[in-house]
């Protein structure tokens, strides 16, 4: 990697550049990216093919990507039940973590939960992942119960988190206090909030 790309790649978090990431609904040519970002943190990566399956039910799944130019930097999956919610996957590039980035994602992803007529949504996230666990409190996400073992690969218990009354008007109030502390300002393209 050369000098300018390695410093390209852990700029601060204030950098001039990070404004220009753009929140859009995921698509067939992300793909790439979003397989590269899953290889480098998820112990038991999503194969193509599940995430061409979830591309193939927008009425019951919401995915989108976070995009720095045409690059993928970041994506988020809710899958939607009735009347409630499940985050199926949240990740960012590990180059680009500490940039507010799946903070971005997550008001995006949670905002889609409301339009779509969600009342609860919850998630997993391992027990010794505490800086997840801090964004998703930001959230309103709590603690809910443990799934022993859940991440059987890597040995870990996974901690059920939920987010209750995302549909009222004190959650909406929180979303907008969220998104006023971005250190950058949310940009979407393509994506109805």
């Amino acid at each position: 990697m050369s000098a300018a790309r390695a410093a390209a790649a852990h700029r601060a978090p204030d950098a001039a550049g990070d404004d220009a990431v753009v929140i859009a609904p995921m698509r067939r040519r992300h793909l790439r990216g979003v397989l590269a970002i899953e290889q480098r943190t998820n112990h038991r990566p999503w194969s193509l093919g599940l995430f061409l399956g979830e591309l193939r039910m927008p009425t019951s799944r919401c995915y989108v990507v976070a995009l720095d130019g045409h690059r993928v930097v970041g994506f988020s999956g809710l899958m939607l039940t009735g009347d409630g919610g499940h985050v199926t996957n949240i990740a960012v590039h590990p180059d680009r973590h500490r940039e507010g980035i799946g903070a971005r994602l997550m008001l995006v992803t949670m905002r889609q939960a409301i339009r779509r007529g969600l009342q609860a949504v919850t998630l997993e996230v391992r027990a010794s992942n505490v800086a997840a666990q801090s964004l998703y409190r930001r959230f309103g996400f709590a603690p809910g119960g443990i799934r022993r073992n859940y991440y059987a690969d890597v040995g870990e218990d996974g901690i059920v988190m939920w987010a209750h009354d995302v549909d009222g008007e004190e959650y909406a109030a929180r979303l907008d206090q969220l998104e006023r502390s971005l250190r950058v300002p949310l940009r979407t393209e393509g994506v109805f909030l």
